[in-house]
């Protein structure tokens, strides 16, 4: 990644154009509940994907007179969506002190993504993550500032968390953590962190298929279920166990312990949503053809002892997770027995990747 961070002079003569493409991610720790300013009860672990991405262009111009607010115009996929607008602009006046820069300029924001959004496949991760990387490189821009690579992508990771929690992971790949951890001494809960560990070769170029199952968007939002977390009856609990879980994984990872990673993955997921079945206010975001290709999977490995697992985020769509090596084997299997339960028999093919890209 090449950063252009130009000396830019605070009374702009012109206008700054920055795009990213900024991809998806799939936690295998998940992160369900959070404390005030995006801070999360515990720590979580993802896959940074490739294909599934936000590709965001912001643009600024000088406003032309000093009493009027800022103007903001979104665009998303070549259509106005007032509430991807409205979540944006929640967001950036929610920052104004943080980045009080940005109330001198008229804001213009395109954006599109490669799968279908608020339907369980993190939308939200990929799109804030794109917009914060705009806004971080020209946050250096407009002040004239000139970052180490690091100091950038923690800054991004930062402004990330306080737009969308997961956000801040899919800045880094392929492995990232987010919530301080007593087992990654470099952990945070301000921002994502990169895994430094040396992992094991079959965990190395992991594919996802993705099975949209459903891709309407979601009845109840993360954010809503995250604060039923506040009083859920086995938070605690839950807290605990992942902690426990984001240790064993990154210990699977060193070693290659592939059934050990499929046991914490997939309760892992269904822990996420057994959670929401018992909330105080009860929802489901599973569906039948969910809980169909589960046991089809389950049902596929044990006969054919090939290594694969799932993970689902909030949402009814199956991440289907193995290594490159057992692709076509995986592959046929997805199109013989788990297609027809997709909507459209849409699949997603996917696999691991190394983070954001700039695009302009």
């Amino acid at each position: 990644m090449t950063l252009k961070l130009e000396q830019v002079e605070s009374d702009l003569s012109h206008d700054l154009r920055v795009a990213w493409r900024s991809p998806s991610n799939i936690a295998i720790i998940k992160y369900w509940g959070k404390k005030a300013q995006q801070i999360p009860q515990n720590p979580s672990l993802s896959l940074t994907l490739s294909n599934a991405f936000t590709e965001t262009e912001i643009h600024l111009k000088n406003k032309k007179s000093a009493k009027k607010d800022p103007e903001l115009e979104f665009l998303f996929e070549g259509q106005t969506q007032t509430e991807f607008k409205q979540k944006i602009k929640r967001y950036l006046q929610s920052m104004k002190e943080e980045l009080a820069w940005i109330n001198d300029f008229d804001m213009r924001i395109y954006s599109h993504n490669s799968f279908p959004h608020s339907a369980g496949i993190a939308s939200s991760a990929s799109s804030m993550s794109a917009l914060t990387l705009g806004l971080a490189q020209l946050e250096a821009q407009v002040k004239g500032h000139t970052l180490s690579q690091k100091d950038f992508l923690q800054r991004a990771s930062y402004l990330a968390r306080l737009a969308s929690g997961s956000a801040c992971r899919s800045i880094y790949g392929p492995w990232v953590a987010w919530g301080e951890n007593k087992s990654l001494k470099e952990s945070s809960s301000h921002w994502g962190s990169p895994i430094r560990i040396k992992v094991h070769e079959i965990f190395q170029g992991l594919r996802d298929s993705i099975l949209i199952i459903d891709s309407k968007a979601k009845e109840v939002s993360s954010r809503a279920g995250h604060q039923l977390m506040q009083e859920h009856p086995f938070a605690s609990a839950r807290y605990e166990q992942a902690r426990k879980n984001f240790k064993k994984v990154l210990k699977t990872l060193e070693t290659g312990d592939w059934d050990g990673f499929a046991s914490i993955a997939e309760s892992e997921a269904l822990t996420l949503h057994s959670l929401m079945m018992s909330s105080a206010k009860p929802f489901i975001l599973m569906n039948p053809n969910t809980l169909q290709c589960i046991e089809k999977i389950w049902d596929f490995r044990n006969q054919n002892k090939v290594p694969l697992c799932f993970s689902l985020d909030a949402g009814p769509n199956l991440h289907l997770l193995y290594p490159k090596l057992v692709h076509n084997t995986v592959k046929a299997f997805i199109d013989q027995e788990l297609r027809k339960f997709c909507e459209m028999q849409k699949v997603l093919h996917d696999h691991s990747g190394s983070g954001p890209k700039e695009i302009l």
